[in-house]
């Protein structure tokens, strides 16, 4: 009797020191991948250490007040307008029955699927001097140019609408999925107090969504400020633009650094704005019993201005755009589809495809660390990993340029002084370089996307599975990956589009001689060669569709006792 006490014991702690090793070998494994993508911020954070002295003295003499003040004419103005598109379309869907506002549902979440710069293209080949509008009108007035007033699509102001019509579907998503997990019984007591529907909107069913517009309010700003394409092609002076000319004009990497850490003050202070306005939720809380959304159906009048509200954002920000690029694309697509096209398409799909499989891996790997790890330390580099969707694309480059270019021309004296071995350059002007920046930036969406989904899975499966003798690596593969199928797809969607559409980190580190779909497109269209731009601009936005629509259905069956979630 004795004898088998003494086995068990020692079998239970052979058991327990093999976990623990586990636990220990995973926890480790954690860390060290949280540091190496924590490596761009660090450099962008440390370059303050070693300040370039002349060159601030020059921005500050000549642009830096520019840099910051239109920067922030671009965050109030984008995120004023955003609300405004986002918030009450929101609203009027999720609450109203009106002509198309089934259509309008999903409709309006198609402007996610333009880069700011495509719109941005399509409105100036559009408006311009030259552009069919203005042509329009001084062939039915006889007026030359200069006659008459028309807006500068070339502005600051431009760039404020450029940017909100294809920003202000993060703060309707975000605001459309408040609304509808609402419960009903709220809004039907704050009725019988005397509330109409506008008082009903104001004073409860907005104070309610408040934390969930913040965050997409946030998401907002975070993309404003990371926009080059847009900036750049206005001529607008803001941060993203000016850390390029600091680096390429210039030629000072560490000041380009250095304005970058600046811009990073401006992003860390809208993502603690954002972490209050969640911390505020706890306190918002409604009634448990939740029933079918009884949406009221408009009068005839009333129907009719619903869906002139609705509508504007969809036609301004998508179905004029994409149908000026199907038109452009009609006269140019026969000399565009080449050899040339279809190597861009190829290196575009293939930098997504690798950097989508790697980002949902690597996060999978994260998230069920974090899942498994009681350590603090462990949930804050995590954490700060997926803080990357918050930096400009700008930002991220020049963090990894710097150490990637410092290690390889270190590597390449070293061998010089030692073996007159020249390495050139191993890393830094590589397509790793390239996914590594993609990484950093995108893999927070799918670290999220994970986290989410593993949240369902009850921890007790996994205690099972292990008793079974199932390894953690076992655990994931053969039970929680069946499980999350859809939300994987989903991360791993997100972020093949997300490549697709980066454009500053590509121009910065791509390698020579290699092109991709945004970038070709920005080319083309700073060579004022919008015609030909529509074609790789055009592929962008299509592959940029099928997201939204699964964005859509998801939301559409996110109501708690919705027949179709369960």
């Amino acid at each position: 009797m004795l004898v088998t006490r003494a086995a068990q014991a020692l079998s239970n702690a052979s058991e327990f020191k093999t976990r623990s090793f586990n636990a220990t070998k995973w926890n480790t494994l954690l860390v060290l991948v949280s540091l190496l993508f924590s490596i761009p911020l660090a450099v962008v954070f440390g370059s303050i250490l070693f300040p370039e002295k002349e060159v601030w003295t020059h921005l500050s003499d000549t642009v830096l007040t520019d840099y910051i003040g239109n920067s922030l004419a671009l965050l109030i103005g984008v995120g004023f307008f955003s609300l405004l598109l986002g918030v009450i379309p929101a609203w009027m869907v999720t609450m109203y029955r009106f002509p198309m506002s089934r259509q309008l549902e999903w409709a309006l979440l198609l402007p996610m699927s333009i880069p700011a710069y495509i719109i941005a293209y399509s409105y100036t080949g559009a408006l311009d001097v030259a552009g069919p509008f203005q042509t329009m009108i001084r062939a039915l007035t006889g007026w030359h140019y200069r006659d008459y007033w028309f807006p500068e699509v070339r502005s600051l102001g431009g760039a404020i609408a450029m940017l909100s019509l294809v920003l202000y579907p993060y703060i309707y998503l975000l605001a459309r999925a408040a609304f509808i997990e609402q419960s009903i019984c709220v809004l039907e007591v704050s009725r019988t107090l005397g509330c109409n529907t506008v008082d009903a909107f104001r004073r409860v069913a907005l104070p309610l969504a408040r934390p969930a517009i913040m965050v997409g309010l946030s998401l907002v700003v975070m993309e404003t400020l990371a926009d080059y394409g847009t900036v750049q092609y206005f001529g607008v002076s803001a941060f993203t633009t000016g850390i390029f000319r600091t680096w390429f004009g210039l030629g000072n990497s560490m000041a380009a650094a250095q304005l970058s850490a600046l811009l990073l003050v401006f992003v860390v202070f809208f993502l603690y704005l954002e972490k209050r306005s969640r911390r505020q939720a706890r306190y918002h809380h409604t009634s448990s019993r939740y029933s079918r959304l009884m949406q009221q159906q408009l009068s005839k009048g009333q129907g009719t201005i619903a869906l002139s509200v609705c509508a504007a954002p969809v036609v301004f920000g998508f179905i004029i755009p994409v149908g000026l690029l199907i038109n452009w694309s009609l006269d140019t697509y026969s000399s565009v589809l080449g050899k040339d096209f279809y190597a861009l398409l190829f290196n575009s799909l293939l930098l997504a495809f690798i950097t989508s499989i790697l980002a949902l891996f690597i996060a999978l790997f994260m998230a069920y660390s974090n899942r498994n790890s009681q350590s603090v330390i462990n949930r804050m580099m995590v954490r700060f990993v997926s803080m990357g969707y918050a930096i400009p694309g700008t930002v991220i480059a020049v963090g990894v340029l710097i150490p990637f270019a410092w290690f390889d021309n270190t590597l390449d004296r070293i061998l010089m002084d030692n073996f007159n071995i020249n390495s050139g350059l191993l890393i830094s002007g590589t397509v790793f370089t390239l996914i590594f920046a993609y990484l950093v930036r995108f893999l927070a969406v799918s670290i999220n996307t994970s986290e989410a989904a593993l949240g369902k899975i009850k921890p007790v499966m996994d205690e099972v599975a292990k008793t079974a003798g199932m390894v953690p690596a076992n655990i994931v593969k053969r039970i929680h990956m069946p499980m999350m199928r859809g939300s994987l797809l989903t991360a791993l969607l997100l972020v093949f589009v997300d490549v697709l559409k980066e454009l500053p980190a590509t121009l910065i580190l791509r390698p020579f001689n290699f092109n991709t779909l945004a970038v070709r497109t920005y080319e083309l269209a700073n060579e004022e060669l919008l015609a030909d731009a529509a074609v790789p601009a055009l592929a962008i936005v299509m592959a940029g569709i099928i997201p939204v629509i699964l964005i859509s259905n998801s939301i559409s069956k996110s109501r708690p006792g919705n027949k179709s979630s369960q």
